[in-house]
């Protein structure tokens, strides 16, 4: 499946079926792909902490406020970004992208959160005063079976304009 293929099937899934173990590789490849990303000014500031081990996948749910379903996933990214960077949360978009994109070629779906403990997360998984743990990235096989249709989504219509706001786009005017 093509790229734009990969985009438009994506779901987020908050419910991993435990019996499917996610391969070493996949999980290099999922590294590699926020490796990979670009950056503001090419700084690659953000760090990664791959977490796979049940009890640190427990703990990342415990200090989680809006992300207890990750203690089932297969395992989780915990992005790191430099908050003096102006564009830092521009990046962990990015890299978060790309990382869910590679994850579900693979048909490994993901999910992300925001919401945690600063103080617990920092202490559980020794995070430097001088990064923020910006977002957090679960992953694994779905419990339920995904079609792969695509999303139901608004149409282009009503969400992009022609040269100014308020101009609806018009299929035929593009050239």
């Amino acid at each position: 499946m093509d790229a734009f293929d990969r985009i438009t099937t994506k779901l987020d899934v908050k419910e991993y079926d435990p019996s499917k173990k996610v391969s070493p590789d996949v999980k290099l490849k999922v590294l590699e792909a926020g490796r990979s990303t670009g950056t503001g000014m090419n700084t690659q500031h953000w760090r990664f902490i791959l977490v796979q081990e049940r009890e640190d996948l427990k703990r990342l749910a415990q200090d989680s406020t809006t992300g207890k379903w990750v203690e089932s996933c297969n395992f989780a990214v915990i992005v790191l970004t430099d908050p003096k960077l102006g564009y830092h949360l521009i990046d962990a978009g990015r890299v978060i992208q790309n990382m869910q994109v590679t994850a579900w070629n693979y048909s490994v779906a993901s999910r992300i959160f925001t919401g945690l403990n600063a103080d617990s997360f920092r202490k559980d998984f020794g995070i430097p005063l001088e990064l923020n743990p910006t977002i957090v990235v679960g992953f694994g096989y779905p419990l339920k079976k995904i079609t792969g249709k695509r999303k139901n989504r608004k149409p282009l219509e009503e969400l992009a304009f022609l040269g100014k706001y308020g101009n609806r786009l018009d299929r035929s005017k593009i050239h």
